[in-house]
């Protein structure tokens, strides 16, 4: 039953970790890590000036669930508001926890991960790439703000 698990769509998001580093001068960054294996995602962002994510990097040491989502995850970063991350992981959460449907628009691709469902264990592994994502944005919006209010502050 496990092996229904890992199917080979998991297997190859695992193996081709789209945006895998760090960034040189990060924005923001965010770290989750899945206290019950340690699966561990460490997101690097820098944010253009509507607040959309310009660019990514990532660095995961997770098994293939969290690898899996960490792909996902690398796949649709780029250009994504707080907002659609937000979005994104409150329904990851419902879909895994109370049987919803999933994340919708550039994040659907999650979805994959709707047997883990079944596998409360393996939960927090598939999330942390999503949860280190909105930590890092959040990081880089609370960046942009507090550089706007020194440079109004200095003027």
């Amino acid at each position: 039953m496990i092996d229904d698990l890992y199917s080979a769509r998991i297997l190859s998001l695992a193996a081709n970790l789209p945006h895998a580093g760090r960034l040189s001068a990060p924005q923001g960054t965010g770290e989750k890590v899945a206290k019950l294996c340690g699966s561990k995602a460490i997101v690097d962002v820098i944010l253009d000036d509507q607040g959309h994510v310009a660019e990514f990097a990532q660095e995961v040491k997770a098994c293939a669930l969290g690898q899996a989502g960490a792909g996902v995850v690398g796949e649709a970063a780029i250009g994504a508001t707080e907002a659609e991350i937000e979005a994104a992981r409150d329904a990851m959460l419902t879909m895994l926890k109370s049987g919803g449907e999933g994340p919708e628009g550039r994040f659907e691709g999650l979805r994959i991960l709707k047997q883990v469902a079944d596998y409360p264990a393996r939960r927090a592994s598939s999330m942390v790439a999503i949860e280190a994502l909105l930590e890092a944005v959040r990081a880089a919006l609370k960046h942009h703000t507090d550089t706007r209010t020194n440079i109004a502050g200095a003027a």
